[in-house]
């Protein structure tokens, strides 16, 4: 009889709790034990793991690294999988693996690369991926050559911070003066070219903000398995375009994801997004982590977290290939519970571990998407 699976999950986005549903309803029958540790008492990954913790706030990443292999000694994990602190973590790869612990995360120098969003266009551009004209901005008046040379071109202006997560700081440029319309309806990414630039000069710091072309949908987030060995074991498109998503394998988005992830070892689960540019689709992000939407594949007939962790103990579950394409979908939101009491978010000392959770129940696999980190 196999051993049961002990898997952690640290600081890790609300819609993860589907990650863990799918460990659970692994194909292969293993009994698999989650443990959960986050900064927010009321994340509803702590309730829905077999045992949790609130993570110590304040602590240096290299101070986190010792937190981190306290958690797994103590705890007997087996796969850990790393978002917060991810590239201190992966620099101890070795003293992970002293305590028996696999990580499930790319090499340092993977991490690395694609911390820096300029740096990485740099190098997908380097082993010729396509990729959208940019320019790196410090300043007001690098700002306003970067805009202007890009709406000589037809384009609209965006911007965002050189590293970063996910859409935070992500605003398009507009010349509109700001006006009530501005306040009608929802907020909006649009902010006004003369704010921005007064703001920069005002500030009393440089910025390090990646300017480039508005990209246009569709958006096609390519969700890749890819072994020790740098070969992708799953690669599959989840296209988005307004509300409506779905699923493809073409290769105008597969065969560059593929050429990425194999080309600088991003090992286990990463996430390559394209949008296009014009009419080629070009590189806007990559993420070394598993995508909050991954639990979406399965729609495909695909446990893509389970895979990763058979890899990641070394039982490799070769090619994976989706049996079907999933129907067209959207995205709305749901009720998930939460823990029956609730812990102060700040605590001057490390917090004891929590009570066991309790079971959830199981929703729709869309329900926790809207949920904050």
């Amino acid at each position: 009889m196999l051993s049961r699976v002990r898997v952690w999950l640290n600081r890790t986005y609300a819609e993860n709790v589907f990650f863990m549903d799918q460990l659970r309803r692994n194909p292969s029958d293993r009994a698999v034990e989650i443990h959960a540790t986050h900064g927010d008492a009321d994340s509803p990954v702590l309730a829905a793991a077999d045992t949790a913790e609130l993570e110590p706030e304040g602590l240096s990443p290299a101070a986190y690294v010792e937190f981190a292999l306290d958690q797994c000694q103590r705890r007997g994990i087996d796969v850990f999988v790393p978002r917060l602190h991810q590239a201190a973590i992966v620099a101890h790869r070795a003293d992970f693996a002293a305590v028996g612990t696999a990580l499930l995360a790319p090499p340092p120098e993977a991490v690395a690369v694609f911390h820096d969003k300029v740096i990485a266009y740099e190098a997908v551009k380097a082993i010729g991926g396509p990729v959208p004209p940019w320019y790196r901005v410090r300043t007001a008046d690098e700002l306003l050559a970067a805009v202007e040379e890009l709406e000589a071109g037809g384009h609209k202006a965006c911007f965002k911070p050189a590293s970063g997560a996910g859409g935070v700081g992500f605003r398009v440029i507009t010349r509109a003066p700001f006006s009530l319309a501005q306040l009608n309806g929802f907020p909006t990414p649009y902010v006004q070219l003369d704010m921005v630039v007064e703001a920069l000069r005002q500030a009393d710091e440089p910025v390090d903000w990646l300017v480039m072309p508005r990209l246009e949908q569709p958006e096609v987030s390519v969700d890749c398995l890819t072994g020790p060995d740098n070969r992708v074991r799953l690669a599959i498109g989840r296209t988005k375009n307004g509300r409506r998503r779905g699923f493809t394998l073409h290769e105008q988005w597969l065969e560059p994801a593929r050429r990425i992830a194999e080309g600088f070892g991003l090992h286990y689960l990463s996430n390559i997004q394209f949008r296009m540019y014009g009419e080629q689709p070009v590189l806007m992000d990559v993420n070394t982590r598993p995508a909050g939407g991954l639990h979406q594949l399965s729609l495909c007939g695909v446990n893509a977290p389970w895979a990763a962790v058979q890899l990641a103990l070394g039982e490799d579950p070769g090619q994976v290939a989706p049996p079907f394409l999933g129907q067209d979908y959207t995205v709305v939101s749901g009720p998930r519970p939460l823990r029956a009491v609730s812990i102060p978010q700040q605590r001057e000392v490390e917090a004891g571990p929590l009570l066991p959770a309790l079971p959830a129940p199981v929703t729709s696999i869309e329900a926790a998407q809207a949920l904050p980190l």
